[in-house]
């Protein structure tokens, strides 16, 4: 229960696990493709990055994740799901925090996200890595 009375649901494996599955499918590919198009690698049977397309397109997903979250406190595949970020206080997640929980995110994803997995399992916030260090939660949308 936060300080104005309100009860807090935070999110788990599962649900984070698809909204970041629906993210992955909608930036990897619309992200994908146009940065295919722009650069002549987009072909009638894909797409084909190498060296700085793909360092680009790497950039333009790190970019996703931390402005949607930084901006509106959730990404479209978030949104989806009914969940958002929230700082522990309740308050908006913003573009700092949703710096420091993106940039963590390459260690909670070691081991196909195992890391990740196994700290949201093992603490009542349901927290991963770079929720720690931002101190933000994953929270169902009221």
């Amino acid at each position: 229960m936060t300080e104005t009375g309100q009860n807090i649901s935070y999110v788990g494996v599962g649900r984070r696990f698809v909204a970041h599955f629906a993210d992955l499918i909608i930036s990897f590919v619309g992200l994908g493709v146009a940065v295919a198009a722009l650069t002549g690698d987009l072909t009638a049977t894909g797409f084909r990055l190498q060296g700085l397309p793909a360092l680009g397109l790497f950039v333009l997903i790190f970019a996703y994740f931390w402005l949607f979250e930084g901006l509106l406190g959730a990404t479209p595949g978030k949104l989806l799901l009914g969940i958002r970020v929230k700082r522990v206080d309740g308050g908006s997640c913003g573009l700092v925090e949703a710096l420091v929980r993106n940039l963590l995110r390459v260690v909670d994803a070691l081991l196909f996200y195992l890391v990740a997995a196994v700290l949201v399992w093992s603490n009542d916030k349901r927290q991963r890595l770079g929720d720690m260090a931002a101190k933000t939660v994953v929270v169902r949308k009221n």
